[in-house]
């Protein structure tokens, strides 16, 4: 749902990720589960609106459908910062989304990452990165990357990060109009928990041998468990895979593939679509996109 937010608010863009593999590794003993994966930044974003106002209050001005104000990751970190930091002054806050909830792309991470960062300096908090990270994970797992706000090599629960060079690329994003529950992914007793550890080495070396990296190596665990549930996935995946090698992101249900160039990607999505459509697969999302460097908001 789009917002309306008054012209003297501030305006921040929130980006989306996707997971380029994600590998489940293990589990610690309070539950989390130990991974590696490699977030890729992409042109995808909500806009967050911040107004400062001089009393403590911290309030939502619009509606989104299934979110209330009390569960919104915006609203979360909004007061986690205020007082984590004794705040006195308080923010209005208007949440245009355009990142499909539920769809692996972290779009609630983003904006709770994105309002952390930009009330940081607003509010004149003085935090590090390191210390907004530190909050961010209170959050979600994925809140810390978009803090990092650099594509990046991940480990632990996703919240320990490497800088990584990636290569440029168009991506088609397709998310069917379905909810997944993360929850219930890493619940299942199908998903495979042991996965070999790799290197940013290996990925590297892997990202330079096509045949490699799109022969199995570097895969999403989750991807298996969740075409199992959701035939749509499964139907997506299948469709794309005429064009590329798709892969899954994060817990699902977005699924993407890489091209070299914009034309063949808009190629691919036209044909993807037109083939989801004939057999009933209703989509929240498809587009054409391409990878990000880092965040709107990191330090250069």
């Amino acid at each position: 749902m789009q917002g309306f937010a008054p012209h003297h608010f501030q305006r921040y863009l929130a980006p989306a990720k996707i997971n380029l593999f994600l590998h489940v590794i293990g589990q610690r003993a309070d539950g989390y589960h130990l991974l590696q994966t490699v977030f890729c930044l992409v042109e995808l974003y909500d806009v967050i609106h911040l107004n400062i106002i001089d009393n403590p209050q911290i309030k939502r001005l619009n509606e989104i459908e299934n979110v209330t104000e009390a569960d919104d990751l915006c609203v979360r970190a909004a007061k986690l910062l205020q007082a984590h930091a004794g705040v006195s002054k308080g923010v209005e806050i208007v949440v245009e989304k355009y990142i499909p909830m539920g769809g692996g792309l972290g779009g609630g991470s983003s904006d709770a990452a994105t309002v952390l960062l930009a009330l940081n300096s607003l509010w004149q908090c003085g935090l590090s990165d390191t210390e907004l990270r530190a909050l961010g994970v209170k959050l979600g797992a994925d809140v810390p990357f978009f803090i990092y706000g650099k594509n990046a090599w991940a480990e632990g629960i996703g919240e320990q990060f490497q800088p990584l060079q990636l290569p440029h690329k168009y991506y088609v994003l397709i998310t069917p109009d379905i909810n997944v529950q993360t929850s219930k992914v890493f619940a299942s007793e199908q998903l495979t928990k042991n996965t070999n550890p790799m290197t940013m080495l290996d990925f590297s070396e892997a990202l330079n041998d096509t045949t490699v990296f799109l022969g199995g190596q570097f895969i999403n665990t989750l991807e298996n468990v969740v075409r199992k549930q959701f035939g749509e996935v499964d139907g997506c995946l299948k469709a794309l895979a005429k064009f590329a090698t798709p892969r899954m992101s994060g817990s699902g249900s977005t699924v993407f593939a890489e091209f070299d160039s914009e034309k063949l990607a808009k190629d691919a999505l036209i044909a993807t679509q037109a083939e989801l459509n004939q057999a009933g697969i209703a989509l929240k999302l498809a587009i054409v996109t391409n990878s990000l460097i880092q965040h709107p908001l990191s330090a250069e």
